[in-house]
């Protein structure tokens, strides 16, 4: 079920299976960064993951930085 659900944001969020990105270990390196941005902004209370994706846009330079606690 877990598993289920990552993908399901992954897919929806970042259009994972739509991704060009085939050869290598970039697929596996992609999907483990998409992971990580997800777990990051549910730690940080974001329910709704395309909302946090968004917010997170709206000052890209700043609110990673933030939400990651290097700033």
């Amino acid at each position: 079920m877990i598993e289920n659900r990552l993908h399901f944001v992954r897919d929806t969020a970042y259009r994972e299976d739509a991704s060009k990105i085939r050869t290598g270990h970039g697929p596996e390196n992609m999907a483990a960064l998409r992971s990580f941005a997800i777990n990051q902004l549910r730690a940080a209370g974001h329910i709704n993951i395309a909302a946090g994706l968004r917010e997170m846009a709206l000052r890209p330079f700043e609110r990673p930085l933030t939400l990651l606690g290097l700033s």
